[in-house]
């Protein structure tokens, strides 16, 4: 008897504790879904402003007014010939490259220029702002 009395203690004793557990864990909800975080007000950026390309701006403007007009800025760019003046994506860069030096690039070079073509020309005509 003292064996099914002990057991039965044992077993009230562990319901006891899991319903206290399962009721510490219920909460009570106040109808907000979730809590603001508020932060603090961010820290204004520290900006270089004498870095390389705010120092360079403006500079090829008045090759016009001393050189009386004779220079375009785009001829005193120090750049392969196939980006001087240049606007565009890759893919017309790719392009541009090709027809004005693909005859004198090595093997190698050519061939993985063509490939970076074909890959971005399907790339292209599949997800493009056309589409």
């Amino acid at each position: 008897m003292s064996v099914l009395g002990g057991l039965l203690r044992a077993g009230s004793s562990f319901c006891h504790s899991a319903g206290v557990l399962l009721n510490s864990v219920r909460t009570i909800s106040t109808g907000t879904c979730c809590r603001i975080r508020m932060h603090g007000i961010p820290k204004p950026k520290v900006v270089d402003r004498w870095n390389e390309k705010r120092s360079m701006y403006g500079v090829y403007d008045n090759i016009g007014i001393l050189g009386e007009f004779k220079a375009h800025p785009k001829d005193l760019i120090i750049a392969p010939c196939w980006l001087k003046g240049f606007r565009g994506n890759e893919l017309q860069r790719a392009i541009r490259k090709k027809k004005m030096v693909g005859d004198r690039m090595m093997t190698l070079d050519r061939h993985n220029l063509e490939k970076r073509i074909r890959f971005l020309y399907r790339r292209f005509n599949r997800a493009g702002k056309h589409r």
